[in-house]
């Protein structure tokens, strides 16, 4: 038994674990109810998916340069994939997309009221600043 044919055969087990993943993945934004579920299932199984499927890439080359530039293919997943699913939910909640019945923990409400309620205050400000300027003959004094 030879060390190629061993990799080949850890690679084909990673190869064919990182397809189920992202093949459940893909079931998951189909079939899940919510925004939540749905993004949940587009970001955790399918990054783990995918590193599967890279690490198998790489034990099936077995060339320096491709390592290399998989594992930068990995970094830059692992990077954005928690960025986007953050920027996502929070946009999803912004806009009602969240069914708040299935929530158990709501942190972000507070944080949404106040926001609103600056950028309330601001709006008003803004407003009173316009009124002064036409009431002024929209001169400006320096």
């Amino acid at each position: 038994m030879s060390w190629t044919l061993v990799a080949d055969v850890v690679a084909a087990i990673f190869l064919l674990c990182g397809a189920f993943l992202a093949f459940a993945a893909g079931v998951g934004v189909v079939r899940f109810p919510d925004l939540l579920a749905r993004m949940h299932a587009a970001t955790k199984p399918q990054v783990l998916g995918l590193i599967l499927v890279l690490i198998a890439l790489g034990l099936r080359l077995r060339s320096w340069s491709a390592v290399g530039m998989l594992v930068l293919v990995v970094i830059f997943q692992l990077m954005t994939s928690p960025v986007a699913a953050h920027m996502v939910g929070r946009a999803g909640y912004r806009t009602g997309k969240v069914r708040p019945d299935l929530l158990v923990l709501d942190d972000l409400t507070a944080d949404q009221e106040a926001a609103d309620r600056e950028k309330d205050v601001a709006d008003r400000e803004a407003a009173a600043r316009a009124e002064d300027a036409e009431g002024d003959g929209g001169t400006r004094r320096g």
